[in-house]
């Protein structure tokens, strides 16, 4: 399954977002909140907003493998969602606004042409299948 490699890919961007949210807590010794340090801030709304999307990206490019979409249309929506992610972390980090925009329009395009490729390929007959 194609779907299982931007799984993986997604995992290691959480992880990898999680280990800087920790480093930082570490770093300033804040157990809750971000103690008012920007840089720790910045690093839990990274790891949040990639809470946020990769989740359900995942479960829609999953369905539409399943669904019977083609192995490329898989590709181009998995790439998008996981380079969207990846803009984003580094607009935030680099104060660049329009990477964070683009890596929104990256995010939200991939989303958007998940959804209309699973109500494409979605089996209606079984959707509304009495039995």
């Amino acid at each position: 399954m194609v779907s299982a490699l931007y799984a993986v890919l997604g995992a290691l961007v959480l992880i990898k977002f999680s280990f800087d949210v920790v480093r930082l807590r570490t770093q300033y010794r804040v157990a809750y909140g971000d103690g008012g340090f920007s840089e720790l801030q910045s690093a839990i709304r990274v790891h949040g907003n990639a809470v946020e999307y990769v989740p359900v990206g995942l479960i829609l490019l999953l369905f539409m493998e399943m669904n019977g979409a083609e192995t490329w249309m898989v590709h181009v929506c998995g790439i998008l969602l996981i380079a969207g992610r990846l803009m984003h972390y580094y607009g935030f980090h680099h104060h660049l606004h329009r990477w964070r925009r683009s890596a929104i329009s990256a995010t939200w395009c991939s989303l958007l042409l998940m959804v209309l490729a699973n109500l494409w390929y979605m089996p209606w007959e079984l959707v509304f299948s009495l039995r």
